[in-house]
């Protein structure tokens, strides 16, 4: 069966979600996906169309989506397996009211102390091995620390230390792992997310670039690392 993928970008300009899809289209054809790219949610509408696909990857952060668009999304992983994967804001905080899409993708960005320009470690999780991280190193970041409400379901494969010294905020008397990696499932699809993606530049590192890939491969139906 070929492989085949639906990348669907929008939303606030200021994650630069055509050059972020741009790059997963990238990523997607260099393993031999055939790839559409859409810049419309009414893409999302087909719902026989997105249940015949491998994988699903939103690229849409701050949007409303309307129960017409959602509905078939939800469907295609749930019953029909297809993989969703995505990162940063334009998957985990792409439709605020939309609680089963948070269900679904694993988390909900809340909050980014420091906001861009915050230097820290994504730290990967040694002790949960997984074919995505498998032999990647603990690696340096200089963007937005994403802080996620998070599914105690997920598979988490990667985290990022808080509070992060010299950034203040509410959240420094409460130090944790946040998760910026993970896995989880959906009904009978599988979901992966990075919260890695402010900007393109910051995926297109060796290391970023390489979660992204297998990342795509371990969610996309009928593929999976």
């Amino acid at each position: 069966m070929a492989k085949s993928a639906l990348i669907v970008w929008g939303g606030w300009d200021g994650h630069e979600p055509d050059k972020v899809a741009d790059l997963f289209r990238e990523i997607l054809v260099g393993e031999g996906f055939e790839v559409e790219v859409a810049d419309t949610l009414d893409a999302f509408r087909d719902a026989e169309k997105l249940a015949g696909l491998s994988l699903i990857i939103p690229v849409w952060t701050m949007g409303s989506i309307q129960p017409e668009q959602e509905q078939p999304v939800l469907r295609a992983v749930a019953d029909h397996g297809v993989g969703i994967a995505g990162c940063h804001g334009g998957m985990c905080d792409a439709f605020r009211l939309n609680t089963e899409w948070q269900f679904m993708t694993g988390g909900q960005w809340v909050a980014h102390p420091g906001n861009d320009g915050v230097r820290y470690t994504v730290n990967i999780n040694r002790s949960n091995p997984h074919p995505i991280t498998d032999g990647l190193p603990d690696f340096e970041v200089v963007s937005e620390q994403y802080y996620l409400h998070v599914d105690p379901a997920v598979n988490v494969l990667a985290t990022t230390d808080f509070p992060t010294p010299g950034v203040d905020g509410p959240h420094v008397g409460n130090p944790c792992k946040m998760p910026q990696v993970w896995t989880k499932t959906y009904g009978k699809g599988r979901v992966f997310y990075t919260a890695l993606g402010h900007h393109r530049d910051v995926l297109e590192p060796e290391t970023p670039r390489e979660i992204c890939r297998r990342g795509f491969l371990w969610a996309a139906k009928g593929v999976g690392l």
